[in-house]
């Protein structure tokens, strides 16, 4: 199985555009939401991709080496997965030029850039489908879409729409890719934008194209134009039939997410919250639950596989993490210390790195809070900084073998091993401190050097055992010389 290598080494930080940062290098409609207001659904605030490169100092300081942008293709909502102009960047973004100028900036400062594929479906007001609209039975692209009954009804909510949708959405028509034009067309969208010079794709339902074939060469091609794109699909459940190597690298981990919040958050989630998303529900674990979840998912998908999931605990179709564990900071600082030293590459959703707050969609999309950096959580941000960091400069939590070393009464700790790199992970979860005593063979070497690098420990005692306090997480770096 062949998946890029450069991912194995990544941090994501996932970007909604219309909500990170606006530029005046943009023209600026006139019916704009307040920049600080609560977020709606069909609102615009009107952040563009200029204004992304003018905040690139943030990304590259946070630490993160990709962005994930949410769709930028000219569309008729904030969020832009109705596409109607594949090839056009959105004028509200910058157009094309400003993707060009991000790129470029992204590019020279070592930062990869992957964007949302909608292949899916498209936009009331792609091209072919208006056609359908405005000549009925007689448009040429009358095998673009699922046609159920004539005429269609794209507008009157009282009447049957006659064309498939995704979720039934009006706004949505649901491609038919079993049309030849339609699956070149699609393939020839992927390959423009790799050309042009992005990283890879994340796509957008791909579970929805229920056509294998259609994946295998969508990978096929993608990979003759850029033999190291990442290519990342939405899968929310079992993603097995997409990781045999043929058709995606890694999926959006929400297996991943479910378990690393059920644990860290076990005891404040908001359940509430959690129903509205596609989550649905999450379990509250132990870490004895936890460590077999982990196990289970560990070994389910090539190891090839498992060192590209795009790992994350919040993303623009989640509450946020805060939020999702109830305002319990100590969780979303163990879930920040297991995603950050866990197998895969991890992915911040902006804004998360200050403490940012927001039930599910779209209260989860609010303005990146530029202008009110007084109320930024910053010992969360510097906590942030500080996990990144140590996992750049450490190859041992990008690459290492994950090792369980003990999962009992809120305390899971694990091993990343390479060479004569091996990192301790502890996680308490628990209400009262843990005591964590290291393997044998770690303890009866007189040529191991421990060295705390979080805070959290706060005893030591004989060889190599610790006092973990409640609700809190250790990272130590045991580095093993050869005796000789």
């Amino acid at each position: 199985m062949d998946t890029p290598e450069w991912v194995r080494d990544a941090v994501f930080y996932q970007i909604f555009p219309d909500r990170y940062a606006p530029s005046t290098r943009v023209a600026k409609a006139g019916n704009l939401e307040a920049w600080d207001s609560l977020p709606t659904d069909r609102g615009y605030k009107g952040g563009d991709l200029f204004g992304i490169v003018e905040h690139l100092d943030h990304v590259e300081a946070l630490g993160a080496t990709a962005l994930y942008l949410t769709p930028v293709f000219q569309a008729a909502s904030n969020h832009r997965y109705n596409t109607h102009d594949y090839y056009r960047v959105d004028p509200m973004l910058g157009g094309n030029p400003a993707l060009r100028e991000l790129l470029d900036a992204c590019h020279a400062r070592g930062i990869k850039v992957i964007l949302d594929g909608v292949f899916n479906h498209s936009g009331r007001g792609f091209f072919q489908f208006n056609d359908l609209l405005e000549n009925g039975r007689q448009s040429p692209y009358g095998d673009w879409f699922r046609i159920r009954s004539w005429p269609l009804n794209a507008y009157s909510p009282d009447r049957q729409i006659g064309y498939e949708a995704w979720w039934g959405l009006p706004t949505l028509p649901k491609f038919n890719t079993r049309t030849a034009a339609v699956r070149e067309f699609l393939w020839g969208v992927a390959t423009h934008w790799l050309e042009f010079g992005i990283d890879g794709w994340r796509l957008d339902v791909p579970n929805e194209i229920d056509d294998d074939d259609f994946w295998r060469e969508f990978r096929r091609r993608c990979r003759a134009v850029n033999p190291r794109c990442y290519l990342v699909g939405e899968i929310w459940g079992d993603a097995t039939r997409w990781l045999q190597g043929d058709q995606f690298d890694a999926v959006t981990n929400y297996e991943f997410a479910r378990a690393v919040i059920g644990f860290a958050g076990a005891g404040s989630l908001n359940h509430k919250e959690i129903a509205k998303c596609g989550y649905d529900r999450i379990e509250p674990l132990t870490a004895e639950s936890f460590a077999a979840v982990m196990a289970r998912l560990n070994a389910k998908y090539p190891p090839e596989s498992t060192a590209v999931q795009l790992n994350f605990i919040a993303s623009h179709d989640t509450p946020r993490a805060l939020t999702v564990m109830g305002g319990d900071e100590t969780a979303v600082r163990l879930a920040l210390l297991y995603q950050m030293t866990y197998t895969g590459a991890p992915c911040v959703f902006y804004g998360e790195e200050t403490g940012m707050e927001g039930g599910h969609d779209p209260l989860n999309r609010a303005g990146m809070p530029w202008q009110t950096k007084e109320r930024w959580n910053l010992p969360l941000l510097e906590y942030t900084k500080r996990l990144i960091s140590l996992r750049k400069r450490a190859p041992a939590l990008r690459r290492g073998n994950y090792r369980e070393l003990c999962a009992r009464e809120g305390l899971y700790a694990f091993a990343r091993e390479v060479e004569e790199q091996r990192f301790t992970v502890a996680l308490n979860a628990g209400q009262k401190p843990a005591r964590l005593e290291l393997p044998g063979s770690v303890e009866s070497s007189s040529q191991a050097e421990v060295r705390e690098l979080l805070h959290g420990l706060t005893s030591l005692a004989g060889d190599l055992v610790f006092d973990i306090p409640a609700r809190s997480g250790a990272l130590f770096e045991q580095s093993v010389r050869d005796p000789s």
